[in-house]
């Protein structure tokens, strides 16, 4: 089991300094080997009689391909022409390396996105990839970090000493801190330590009650038991703001002192809004994962979703984040989290199952055959719910108690509408004065 925890730490001036030295570093590596690789593919993209002896840098021929393993094993070389890379550890040069043909693969593999040289100050984070010792200094207790004992707050990292860190959280026992990524942001420095554990903890099955979940602008979520959250705009609420700080900055002259301050403030913005909204995730993925012990999500795309003429609303929502989230608080806390087709899910009736076609203004489902009204996104979410049952179920067994059914709190059997004539069941029913499958209240 691996796990992830964030702290905040709190270098001091040297160290801030020393840090800053390194990025900067890991930035000119990354950017050389990176050209090292476009010149050997430049060099080799086309006939040898027709290559431009001008603007392509012509290698040997049996010159081999620059890899992670031979730009990794030129790294000693490098340091012997340039003095100033021993300043970094060696573990960190690698693993820069590494990112480098980490992204070359993800290239390789889906056919676009080509790695991209990295501008001054785009190197965010380092990564410390193994540890001989524990790092975290002192006491881990709960004891401890109520009384803030110096020792707590420290963290050794290679040749960069002792770190005051926030260790809001003590690493929970049996794991042991495997590798350490420092990060740099606006707000001011983390490090993200990799936790592992021999345990294992299996994939939570489906059990107990179950709902399906629909994400959308006007109610951020809502749930087929009839809940709905109020839609949150993130950055719209602080789109004033920002709109100052990027005219202020914009008046700037680059490269300055006041640009670099007005940039920073700037990012904080940015930083400040990105952490509310993944803030605001984690408890509602909480609050759902409360709610129910089986979820069902749309697998819609929501980079498709940005493209719309509410791209940017989209953006801000961060649905695929949120869904991401779900699905970690849901592994975590014994949660089935699946996901199920969304098509047509908004324009089915979940309690008859016909098509009601609605126009993107309607808010309320109502049914011409049923004639069941309900919360346009509570009625989608029922319709994911049933499409998630049916997806678990055995198929071909409508009608038949099974063992899924059973387990599956809130299945019911869906035969009686299959196969029958629609219009007729509902004119029985509102004869018979019977409410329908569902109610606005369940």
């Amino acid at each position: 089991m691996i796990l992830n925890y964030t702290y905040r730490i709190y270098p001091d001036a040297r160290q801030e300094e020393l840090l800053l030295e390194w990025l900067e570093t890991c930035r000119k590596s990354y950017n050389y080997a990176l050209r090292e690789l476009k010149d050997y593919i430049s060099s080799r993209k086309c006939a040898i009689d027709r290559c431009s002896l001008v603007s392509e840098y012509i290698m040997p021929a049996d010159y081999p391909f620059p890899g992670y393993q031979q730009q990794q094993n030129n790294l000693p070389k490098a340091k012997k022409k340039y003095p100033w890379l021993k300043s970094v550890p060696s573990q960190v040069l690698q693993t820069n390396i590494r990112r480098l043909h980490d992204a070359w693969d993800f290239f390789i593999n889906r056919g676009f996105g080509f790695p991209r040289f990295k501008k001054y100050g785009q190197m965010k984070s380092i990564l410390f990839p193994q540890f001989k010792t524990n790092p975290l200094t002192g006491s881990l207790d709960f004891v401890a970090l109520r009384e803030r004992a110096p020792s707590v707050r420290q963290i050794k990292l290679p040749k960069l000493g002792l770190v005051q860190i926030n260790l809001h959280r003590p690493i929970p026992e049996g794991f042991v801190i495997k590798q350490i990524r420092v990060l740099k942001k606006a707000k001011g420095w983390y490090v993200v330590a990799s936790i592992q554990s021999d345990m294992e903890i299996p994939n939570p099955l489906p059990h107990g009650h179950c709902i399906g979940v629909d994400v959308g602008l006007l109610s951020y979520c809502a749930t087929s038991d009839g809940w709905t959250e109020p839609g949150r705009k993130f950055f719209k609420t602080l789109y004033r703001r920002l709109k100052v700080l990027q005219h202020r900055l914009s008046k700037k002259q680059k490269k300055s002192q006041n640009y670099e301050k007005a940039r920073k403030k700037v990012e904080a913005l940015h930083n400040h809004i990105a952490f509310k909204r993944k803030d605001y995730q984690f408890k509602l993925s909480h609050k759902l994962c409360d709610m129910a012990d089986t979820i069902f999500l749309e697998d819609i795309d929501f980079r498709i979703m940005a493209k719309g003429f509410l791209g940017k609303h989209t953006v801000d929502a961060g649905f695929g984040q949120f869904r991401s989230i779900l699905k970690y608080v849901g592994k975590r806390r014994n949660v089935f989290v699946a996901q199920v087709d969304h098509r047509g899910s908004s324009q089915t009736c979940p309690n008859c199952r016909i098509e009601v076609r609605k126009k993107l203004k309607d808010r309320l489902h109502s049914c011409p055959e049923c004639l069941y009204e309900i919360n346009r996104d509570v009625a989608s979410a029922q319709e994911l719910c049933n499409r998630g049952i049916e997806m678990l179920s055995t198929q071909g067994l409508w009608g038949k108690e099974i063992g899924c059914q059973v387990g599956l709190s809130g299945a019911f059997c869906l035969d009686k509408w299959r196969n029958s004539d629609l219009s007729v069941r509902a004119a029985k029913s509102i004869g018979d004065n019977r409410s329908p499958r569902y109610t606005a209240s369940s």
